[in-house]
């Protein structure tokens, strides 16, 4: 009867955050067991008390900081020294530049709404089909859940008791992986629709996008080199990026004034208050799920289909392409891992750390692809093209992606090889 009232909520169009808390209510109603009410605030605030989750509002702030101090274009600007000449430049800039910023926002969904905001006209002024420009900026925000810093690493690292910042790692080489692939991608594309011809910046304009990309290029530095150096915290990284953020916009590129700081702060706290309400929510309902004993009935029918590790991680996949279409990253991160992760690791000896790279991956998927695909939606609203055609466009991406997880399920060395 839960699962009806869940399925019920969710085809209602409930936010996915009341969907949890209610269904876990009902569960609670259902089962007779009126006594569990007393441990359901508890085990809503217990969700969110957490050190770790202070990262997420902080990275949001750092992204937001970002935008608007100008040095999302400085870091635009940045990329043409290094692609911009190419057949098709600003396609390769657009990836580029998608990278650098996915080492600094963290979250999928708000690197979809900035980039799409920046490139999508540029790209259109230069001749390039309006959907190809959206489905590009939008395949970009796929490397943000791996690129170092991402909020669903945080959220991982959280439930599964591993060090964030060892998450951080893991993830970038996978990210490489991913910014690879997709170049091939745009490659065998330029090759079928040949693109605008590119431009390489005079000498004069690469140092000047040099000397004022620089202090746009530090956040990045800052966040890694503060983890990787055991200096700082991913929440204290996560603090310094945002104060970098502030003083650089506004004491170096002066494009950000104070009076702008309430409406950015105001988004900040909205944006990072629907994340950390959906954690809560889906904490509750994950206790639901423990007490059940779910994942020991899921280990006894999955081990019943295979005991190939490989095998296994490619059921993940693709139970979770199917979770990814319907329910919200973070909120089916926090449903699947307490039930698949004590599988992957003690009856398959998968590490943690590979784990949680294919299972963070395989869910963001779910932002481009229909019936949900916020991300799809987000790229529309900035760009005014309909989804289905920013989808159609975004195929060889999606089909790019899926090879990366495969290669990640495959060998492991790619997520352990820096640990």
């Amino acid at each position: 009867m839960t699962l009806a009232v869940f399925a019920l909520l969710l085809l209602g169009a409930v936010p996915i955050a009341l969907v949890l808390a209610l269904s876990a209510a009902w569960y609670i109603v259902d089962s007779g067991n009126t006594l569990l009410f007393a441990s359901y605030p508890q085990q809503l605030f217990g969700a969110i008390e957490h050190y770790g989750l202070l990262a997420i509002p902080l990275f949001m702030l750092a992204g937001e900081l970002m935008n608007e101090g100008g040095l999302t274009r400085r870091l635009i600007d940045l990329a043409r020294i290094l692609v911009g000449g190419f057949r098709g430049g600003l396609v390769y800039i657009n990836l580029v530049a998608n990278m650098m910023m996915a080492a600094i926002v963290g979250s999928a969904a708000s690197q979809i709404a900035i980039m799409s905001r920046a490139m999508v006209p540029a790209m259109e002024q230069e001749g390039y089909d309006k959907p190809f420009a959206a489905a590009v900026t939008a395949a970009g925000g796929l490397m943000s859940p791996i690129i170092p810093p991402s909020m669903l690493f945080v959220l991982f690292g959280v439930i599964a008791q591993v060090p964030i910042a060892d998450m951080f790692i893991a993830g970038i080489l996978p990210g490489l992986l991913m910014g690879g692939l997709f170049f091939i991608a745009i490659t065998a594309i330029g090759l079928v629709q040949q693109y605008p011809r590119g431009d390489w910046p005079s000498r004069a304009q690469a140092r000047h996008y040099l000397w004022m990309g620089l202090p746009a290029v530090s956040i990045p530095l800052i966040i890694i080199g503060g983890i990787l150096s055991g200096l700082a915290t991913p929440t204290e990284s996560a603090a310094l990026a945002s104060l970098a953020a502030l003083l650089i916009g506004r004491y170096v590129y002066r494009d950000l004034s104070f009076d702008r700081l309430p409406r950015i702060l105001e988004r900040t706290a909205i944006n990072a208050g629907l994340v950390i309400m959906l954690i809560a929510a889906a904490g509750v309902f994950g206790w639901v799920i423990i007490y059940e004993q779910l994942p020991q009935m899921a280990a006894a029918w999955i081990a019943a289909l295979t005991t190939d590790p490989f095998l296994f991680l490619l059921l993940v996949i693709g139970v979770l392409l199917l979770v990814g279409m319907i329910v919200d990253g973070i909120a089916a991160l926090i449903l699947v891992v307490p039930i698949l992760l004590p599988i992957a690791t003690q009856q398959f000896d998968i590490t943690p750390y590979q784990f949680g790279v294919v299972v963070s991956l395989t869910l963001v998927l779910g932002l481009l692809t229909p019936p949900v695909g916020a991300g799809l939606f987000i790229a529309s609203s900035m760009t005014g093209v309909p989804p289905l055609r920013i989808f159609r466009a975004l195929l060889p991406f999606l089909l790019m992606s899926l090879i990366a997880l495969v290669l990640l399920a495959w060998q492991p060395w790619l997520t352990l090889a820096l640990l």
